[in-house]
C-alpha cells in the first residue's frame, strides 16, 4: 500500500491469492442475518466453557445460512423471514460459512461442494443486460437483493457494488478452500474466476479513479462514492489484486485508474476516548473486510506514521465503543461495560445506521453482531459481554439461529426472529 508500484502489488496480492484467515468468531458477525437461537444453549449455558459456547454460538449461525438458503440455487435470505429476499452479501457471507462448516465436520465437504457448486452457476448463467428487470446483473456486477426462487432483481434495487464484492469474497474464499484436483472442485475453481474475470472494473469506476457505490437503469451511476474507511476496503483490494493478478477480460484491458490513494483520502483519523484511530462510527466497517483477509501486521503509507495496523485500528474502534457506552449509562441505563455494541442494524423504528463514537442515530439498540465480529480484536472485553448478554436475557434475546439482531431495553423492543425447535 505505499505509493510504489511494488508495495501495491504485493498488499492487492495479499487479499487476492492468500489463504483467507477463518476467526473463531467469523459467523458471530454474520448473527445480524438470521436472527435466532441454538438448541444446543439452553438454561445452562452459562455452565459451557468458553470454547463450548462460542462453539455453539458459531454453529447456530452456520445453520442460518445452511438452512434459510434456497438449495436448488443457493440464494440466501436476508432475514429469517418467508417474503425475504436475497441478499447477495448474505450469499458471500454464506460461501465462506460453509467453509467453516465442513472444516468443524458440521456438513460434509460433499454436501459443502454441491451447495456452492450451484450458488456459482446461479450467478454464472443469471442473465446480464442493462434492462430494469428479469435480470441478476450487468457489467459483470449484481444487484443488492434477488427473488429467491428466480434469481433476478428485486423490487428497483440498485446494483450494489460493495455487495456484489462480499459476494465475490466469499466466492474466492470457496475457490481457495475447494483446492483438491478433482473434476468437481476445478470446476469451482474455474467458475470462479470467469466471475473475477468478467468484472468491468473501469464501468463502476464510471471515468474516475474511485468507485461508484452503485447503479440503477432507471438513473445511472450513484453520485456518492466509496473513499473513506468503511467496508469497502476489500473493493479495492480484490479489484487491484484482479488487475495486477491479470484475472481481467478482454473488455477491461484499458487501464483502471482506480487507486489506493483516492481510497484512504477520505480517511479521518481521531481520538475518542483515548483511542486514536481512523474513525468509522457502525463497527461493522471495521469487521467485515477482516472476514476474509488477516490484516494483523498490514500497514500502509497512511497508517505507518501512526504506527498501527489495520488489525490495531480495528481492535482501537471496539475499545473506544465500549467507553462510549459507559459514558453513555446515564442516557440508557443498560448501557455499560458488559453491554454495548453498537452497529447498523434494525431497532424499534426499523433499520438504521448506527454507529459510535461519535454517537450516529444512537436510541439504545444494542446488536450483539458488533461484539461478535470484535471477538479477534478484543476478545478481553467482547467475550465477557457475549455471556453478559446470554446470561442476562436468555431466550428474550435467542431463538433459532443464535442472537436476534438487536434489543433495546429502554423501548422494551427485542428484534424479530424464528422460535426454537
Amino acid at each position: 500500500m505505499e505509493n510504489s508500484n511494488k508495495s501495491r502489488r504485493s498488499v492487492a496480492a495479499h487479499a487476492w491469492f492468500t489463504r483467507n484467515l477463518r476467526w473463531l468468531c467469523f459467523l458471530l458477525l454474520l448473527v445480524c442475518l438470521g436472527p435466532g437461537r441454538s438448541n444446543a444453549l439452553g438454561a445452562d449455558a452459562s455452565r459451557l466453557s468458553d470454547d463450548a459456547f462460542l462453539d455453539s454460538l458459531e454453529h447456530a449461525a452456520f445453520d442460518y445460512f445452511w438452512n434459510e438458503a434456497n438449495p436448488t440455487n443457493g440464494l440466501v435470505r436476508d432475514r429469517s423471514t418467508p417474503e425475504s429476499k436475497s441478499s447477495i452479501a448474505a450469499v458471500g457471507f454464506g460461501l465462506s460459512a460453509i467453509n467453516v462448516a465442513i472444516e468443524r465436520g458440521w456438513i460434509t465437504r460433499e454436501a459443502g461442494r454441491a451447495r456452492v457448486t450451484v450458488t456459482l452457476q446461479t450467478f454464472l448463467n443469471g442473465a446480464q443486460s442493462d434492462q430494469p428487470s428479469g435480470i441478476i446483473g450487468t457489467h459483470g456486477w449484481f444487484y443488492h437483493f434477488l427473488e429467491m426462487d428466480t434469481a433476478v432483481r428485486a423490487w428497483r434495487c440498485e446494483l450494489s457494488s460493495i455487495d456484489t464484492i462480499l459476494f465475490l469474497a466469499g466466492a474466492i474464499d470457496s475457490a481457495q478452500f475447494f483446492d483438491r484436483p478433482i473434476a468437481s472442485e476445478t470446476r469451482i475453481r474455474s467458475d470462479v474466476q470467469q466471475l473475477i474475470g468478467r468484472v468491468d472494473w473501469n464501468w463502476m469506476a464510471n471515468r474516475s479513479n474511485s468507485f461508484s457505490m452503485g447503479w440503477h437503469p432507471e438513473t445511472g451511476f450513484i453520485a456518492r462514492r466509496w473513499i473513506g474507511y468503511n467496508e469497502a476496503m476489500i473493493l479495492y483490494l480484490i479489484a487491484l489484486g484482479a488487475v495486477e493478478s491479470g484475472v481481467v477480460a478482454a473488455s477491461n484491458s484499458a487501464p483502471l485508474q482506480v487507486s489506493w490513494e483516492a481510497w484512504t483520502e477520505g480517511y479521518q483519523w481521531r481520538t475518542n476516548y483515548d483511542q486514536a484511530y481512523i474513525e468509522f462510527p457502525p463497527l461493522f466497517g471495521h469487521q467485515y473486510s477482516h472476514c476474509w483477509v488477516d490484516f494483523r501486521g498490514i500497514t500502509d503509507a497512511w497508517l505507518r506514521p501512526h504506527r498501527i495496523t489495520y488489525f490495531e485500528n480495528s481492535r482501537r474502534a471496539t475499545l473506544a465503543q465500549q467507553a462510549y457506552c459507559v459514558s453513555a449509562s446515564g442516557r440508557f441505563h443498560n448501557y455499560g461495560p458488559l453491554e454495548w455494541g453498537i452497529t447498523s442494524s434494525d431497532g424499534p423504528h426499523g433499520y438504521s445506521g448506527r454507529g459510535s463514537p461519535p454517537a450516529e442515530n444512537d436510541d439504545g439498540t444494542i446488536a450483539p453482531t458488533a461484539v461478535g465480529g470484535s471477538l479477534p480484536f478484543a476478545p478481553e472485553v467482547c467475550l465477557p459481554t457475549l455471556r453478559h448478554l446470554d446470561a442476562e436475557y436468555g431466550d428474550r434475546l435467542w431463538t433459532r439461529y443464535g442472537f436476534r439482531d438487536a434489543y433495546n431495553r429502554t423501548g422494551n423492543w427485542w428484534g424479530a426472529g424464528r422460535p426454537r425447535d
